[in-house]
């Protein structure tokens, strides 16, 4: 166990540690959520009692999540045309370490960039409960940790066909995005969009986060959330680990 958990340590270091040399990338990537926020979020109704940002600015904090961890898997496919991953293949760290390091190294840019978002929006009437919003993160977290496990499984199976990456990561992202209701509620959308929305994990995530942020942490939809993101970390993992083991 100690052996593993190093390796850990040493994957997760090393993933991090460009992300840390240069963190203005980190407000790079934000910049389509903030393009969102500012054209959505002047359209959205007055909310009695309250700010609409309450109800918009979590849906867009997953979404900075969401596009971020969906195209981690761009950077195994660099390494694989460069021949660093293959380099890290040889050496004596476990396959699920390079993994699971992999995908953990996620959680700090998500966390930074929902401060950053939250920040943005404070002034403009946006209010954060602080417990509730750690919460919200830690689930989002798990999230994000089986969707960037996920999303190298798929760059492991593009190896040399970085189209393939690409127009499943496209393909699937936006209707994700759309059914999970973040940027427009689907409450009011037909049956079959209402039907396909419950079975999009996502959603569950979103009205979890929503809840959480705005400090009612003892809603159902946040065990429902935290139930959705625990069964995406566990698949992706799951599928991630094994990925790795066949390419080695």
């Amino acid at each position: 166990m100690t052996s593993i958990v190093t390796d850990i340590q040493t994957v997760f270091s090393r993933e991090l540690r460009p992300t840390l040399r240069q963190p203005f990338t980190i407000i790079i990537s934000m910049v389509q959520p903030l393009v969102f926020l500012g054209l959505f979020a002047p359209l959205l109704p007055d909310v009695e009692g309250g700010s609409a940002l309450q109800w918009f600015v979590p849906g867009i904090v997953v979404m900075s999540a969401l596009f971020a961890s969906s195209m981690t898997g761009s950077n195994l496919l660099l390494e694989q045309q460069t021949g660093s991953h293959e380099r890290m293949l040889v050496t004596p760290l476990r396959r699920s370490a390079l993994l699971v390091g992999r995908a953990l190294k996620e959680i700090v840019p998500m966390a930074a960039q929902a401060v950053l978002i939250v920040a943005v929006c404070l002034p403009f009437g946006f209010e954060v409960d602080l417990g509730g919003a750690v919460i919200g993160l830690l689930i989002l977290g798990a999230f994000c940790v089986g969707l960037g496990a996920l999303s190298y499984s798929l760059a492991l199976a593009s190896k040399n066909q970085d189209w393939l990456f690409w127009t499943v990561q496209q393909t699937l992202l936006f209707p994700l995005l759309l059914l999970a209701g973040m940027l427009l509620p689907i409450d009011g959308g037909p049956g079959w969009l209402r039907t396909a929305a419950k079975f999009n994990p996502l959603t569950y995530v979103v009205d979890a986060e929503r809840a959480l942020f705005n400090g009612d942490v003892w809603a159902t939809t946040t065990v429902t959330g935290a139930l959705a993101a625990a069964g995406v970390c566990a698949l992706g993992l799951f599928v991630g680990v094994r990925a790795m083991r066949r390419d080695a």
